[in-house]
């Protein structure tokens, strides 16, 4: 009874994956079809069934393997429109340095909150969490106000600056460092060692797993991001990928698709890399030492 009910939720849980898989697998599928075959996939096939009203009664013949491939349409994205390149290296040189800058500021921040003992600290965490409570939107009119004054309007450092001091990376970080007992901090104190050295030495280590899922987080959060380059770039020329994808696909439908598969490659491939300290991560930084 109990591996029949096992295996009962094992195709339930496999299936769901499937379903939510299918939408990036016919994305890479069909970005390697050309595009008369694209539209003979997407066309209802059926009879008429009120010619007046305009409705069929039919299907939609999608398919995952193309009968032809065809890489023009890549092609078409990476050499006859230098523009998605650019748009593409706009992302990478906004979102890297927000991943590096977060995740200094934040092990820092979340080693002091978790192994560092002084007055308020847990009154201090609560207020700092505060800020993660509220909504984007909230915190959006000062960044701007804030921004405007200090002149960083149009500028790619109205969305880095704000994006490195996030209060997320700080609380998840610290909740794996409470996993991590003070009799390593103490030996290591025993031993000379000064907060610096424990930190660099026996923290960064052990929480490279946290990092890590941290690390993948932060590039899809920020890879995907569409609010902050709309308020503060006002020059199309330095808007990030996520922006110029919503443009593209007013074109062919092949190359909507084929700059979908690229757009949505380095958050595959990055995954896929970190997957195990992804995992291992995101379970231990839910448990209090």
């Amino acid at each position: 009874m109990v591996l029949l009910r096992k295996a009962a939720w094992t195709a339930v849980m496999s299936m769901i994956a499937l379903a939510m898989l299918l939408p990036i697998l016919f994305t890479f599928a069909n970005s390697f079809m050309t595009e008369r075959e694209i539209d003979h996939n997407y066309r209802l096939i059926g009879r008429m069934v009120n010619v007046a009203a305009g409705e069929k009664n039919g299907f939609i013949n999608l398919k995952l393997i193309p009968d032809w491939v065809s890489l023009s349409q890549y092609g078409e994205v990476l050499v006859r429109k230098p523009l998605f390149l650019h748009m593409f290296w706009n992302s990478v040189f906004m979102v890297v340095p927000i991943i590096v800058g977060q995740v200094v500021a934040a092990s820092l921040a979340a080693y002091a909150f978790a192994k560092l003992r002084f007055r308020g600290r847990e009154k201090l965490f609560l207020v700092y969490l505060m800020t993660m409570l509220m909504p984007f939107q909230v915190t959006l009119v000062p960044n701007y106000i804030i921004a405007n004054k200090l002149g960083l309007m149009n500028s790619t450092s109205a969305i880095i600056l704000p994006g490195i001091f996030s209060a997320f990376g700080v609380f998840m970080l610290r909740q794996f460092m409470l996993y991590i007992p003070y009799s390593y901090l103490e030996a290591a104190k025993m031993d000379g060692a000064g907060q610096l050295r424990i930190f660099c030495s026996i923290m960064l280590p052990l929480i490279k797993p946290g990092m890590a899922a941290l690390t993948v987080l932060l590039f899809v959060d920020n890879w995907n991001m569409v609010e902050q380059p709309l308020v503060f770039l006002e020059d199309a020329f330095r808007q990030p990928l996520s922006l110029y994808l919503s443009r593209i696909n007013e074109e062919a439908r092949g190359v909507a698709f084929a700059a979908s598969a690229l757009y949505m490659a380095p958050m595959v491939l990055l995954f896929l890399y970190a997957e195990s300290y992804f995992i291992e991560g995101i379970q231990l930084s839910g448990i209090k030492g």
